[in-house]
C-alpha cells in the first residue's frame, strides 16, 4: 500500500480564503484524492479539502519554521 504523507482529513472551524491555483496543481490534487480514497474516485475528498492539512503538514515539519518561531516567541516573552 502507498504510504502517503497525508492521512487524515479533520474538519475543523473554517476561514474561508479565495486562491487561484494552475490547472497542472489542481489535476494533481483530485489525483492524490483519489490515492488517499484507495483508488477510489467516488466519494474522493475535493481539492479545497486537501490542501489545507497539506499546508499544515508542511508547516508542522519545516524546521527551520519551528526554529524562527520559537526565537520570535522568546522576543515576546522577553518584551
Amino acid at each position: 500500500m502507498t504510504r502517503l504523507k497525508l492521512s487524515d482529513i479533520i474538519d475543523d472551524k473554517p476561514v474561508k480564503i479565495t486562491i487561484e491555483i494552475p490547472v497542472r496543481l489542481h489535476r494533481e490534487l483530485t489525483t492524490y484524492a483519489v490515492v488517499l480514497n484507495g483508488g477510489d474516485a467516488k466519494n474522493a475528498p475535493s481539492p479545497d479539502k486537501l490542501i489545507p492539512p497539506m499546508i499544515e503538514r508542511f508547516i508542522s515539519s519545516d524546521r527551520a519554521f519551528a526554529k524562527a518561531r520559537r526565537s520570535v516567541q522568546e522576543v515576546e516573552n522577553e518584551g
